[in-house]
């Protein structure tokens, strides 16, 4: 007699894909909703910037309700059975897997919180932790069962929570290009496959470089600290702590705003008199890198050639010498590296090393515009000036963003197209506060997209509803012909139905108001 039901086996197949999805993918509603069938709660499907990040949601508590009674019904039997396939063992380890991450996640969600700078982690509840992955999971053949895989099994759960926090706080935005960011930083830290990542790439993710880019302004930095800061992080289970600490784990260097030398001091460190100034020895920061850390490289296109081959020999054999040094020493940390150029087009004017470039190249992110998001959620405006009011004025905030909301919306429009990304939004904020204006650059001013381009491609986009199209359009009609006359001919609408869809914020940008009827 098999050990699991049909409908059983069902449920775990799907919690088994679950629990090692990537959770920032339409997958995870998808497998959760195969796995609650009618039970499953469609309205609480989504992950929300605006929501708290580890909330309880309805269909997480009903995995739960499901999870946990037959956990104590499978080992039961299997304490009693002589003989079970390896499918129903795998089914089980990933049901345990799943149901301790779950019945500990408070517990990780608060330890998450842990300051970087604070070192090693002491956790109180790993005793507990271990004690029921022991009950669940005795010495009889079922997959983590020595000491070494329960603390493997809790450092795992712990970096998945971790990692969960960090991408939320560090990626903002509700629109689609935001979601598949986080979807794809997800995969920089565990991987497209996370049984694999488990077995053995959790120990090599530091020789896989990440390269980011996009415009300026977009959140380059964020996301590598999010990256940093989501990196395994072992348990020492005599102790139940963790074996190191991520602290002084990040090493920005912006290249573009340093010489070359002052780079290669930053970077490699230098021996006593090994140029004009040098009177002592240097630590540089591939040396002073921990292994869990990581240096991150902005303004990569900017890097002098003959400092691309030092950092070539980096990546590929891991080691350096100091300036004025033969010495070879090693570096153990992960590199990531960000850039606003076209690096490709760089390595073919000559002016980027093609060899350097494909060593960078192992896993490119990129970061939307903010003009990006807004053409895909406009309404995602306010949620993300809430964010930036949040951090500039604190409790403040919630009146004084919908001030700068109306604001941007009267004198910038909804097609302004933010040059300066979500740098130049903060900063708009930061004017709106003190002076209740903003100023944008006259070259910003210039490179508004054009209303009638704007809708066409929105419309291509598929991100306006039919609603927002028949306004967009009966506006620019009527701003063309001043007449609701003309355009109720034109568009073969009725008069009264064309003076309902008028848009007034956007035919005051397309036309004087005393040049129309």
């Amino acid at each position: 007699m098999p050990l699991l039901s049909s409908d059983d086996r069902a449920f775990l197949d799907a919690l088994s894909r679950l629990a090692y999805c990537n959770p920032f993918t339409p997958q995870r509603i998808e497998l959760e909703r195969v796995a609650l069938g009618t039970g499953f709660d469609e309205a609480a499907s989504t992950w929300s910037k605006q929501s708290d990040w580890d909330r309880e949601r309805p269909n997480v508590i009903k995995l739960r309700e499901r999870c946990t009674p037959l956990a104590n019904e499978l080992r039961c039997q299997l304490a009693d059975r002589a003989a079970t396939t390896e499918r129903e063992l795998d089914l089980y380890e990933n049901l345990i897997a799943y149901l301790l991450y779950d019945r500990y996640r408070a517990q990780f969600a608060t330890a998450s919180e842990h300051s970087p700078g604070q070192g090693k982690q002491q956790f109180a509840f790993w005793a507990e932790f271990r004690k029921d992955a022991q009950h669940y999971l005795p010495g009889t053949g079922v997959g983590w069962f020595s000491q070494y895989d329960v603390e493997h099994l809790f450092a795992c759960c712990f970096q998945v929570c971790r990692a969960f926090r960090q991408i939320f706080h560090h990626i903002f935005g509700g629109s689609t290009p935001a979601a598949q960011l986080r979807a794809r930083v997800w995969q920089s830290i565990f991987t497209h496959d996370m049984r694999r990542y488990r077995r053995s790439l959790f120990t090599r993710m530091a020789d896989f470089t990440t390269l980011i880019t996009g415009p300026s302004g977009t959140g380059k930095e964020l996301v590598a600290r999010a990256i940093s800061l989501s990196r395994y992080v072992p348990l020492e289970g005599k102790r139940g702590a963790s074996q190191d600490g991520l602290e002084d784990c990040f090493f920005p260097l912006n290249l573009s705003a340093l010489s070359s030398t002052l780079i290669e001091s930053e970077l490699f460190g230098h021996s006593r008199g090994a140029f004009t100034g040098a009177v002592a020895d240097r630590v540089g920061w591939l040396e002073t890198c921990p292994q869990l850390g990581t240096v991150f490289l902005d303004e990569i296109g900017d890097l002098d050639a003959a400092i691309q081959v030092k950092l070539l020999r980096v990546l590929q054999s891991r080691t350096f010498q100091r300036l004025g040094e033969t010495t070879d020493r090693s570096f153990q940390g992960k590199i990531i590296a960000a850039t606003n150029q076209d690096l490709e087009t760089k390595t073919r004017d000559g002016s980027f090393r093609n060899d350097f470039y494909f060593r960078l190249c192992s896993d490119i992110l990129t970061t939307p515009s903010l003009q990006e998001q807004l053409v895909d959620r406009p309404a995602d405006l306010s949620n993300l000036v809430a964010t930036c009011v949040q951090r500039v004025v604190g409790e403040e905030a919630g009146d004084l963003s919908e001030e700068v909301v109306q604001w941007i919306n009267e004198h910038l429009g909804h097609d302004y197209p933010w040059p300066g990304n979500f740098r130049e939004l903060e900063q708009c904020v930061r004017n709106i506060v003190i002076r209740r204006e903003y100023q944008p650059r006259s070259s910003a001013a210039n490179v508004i997209m054009d209303p009638r381009d704007r809708l066409a491609s929105e419309i291509a986009a598929g991100t306006l509803t039919a609603e927002e199209v028949l306004r967009r359009y009966c506006t620019l009609i009527y701003a063309e012909t001043g007449s609701y006359e003309q355009t109720a001919r034109r568009l073969k609408l009725d008069r009264r139905t064309v003076k309902s869809k008028i848009d007034p914020v956007l035919l005051d940008r397309l036309n004087p108001p005393n040049v129309l009827e």
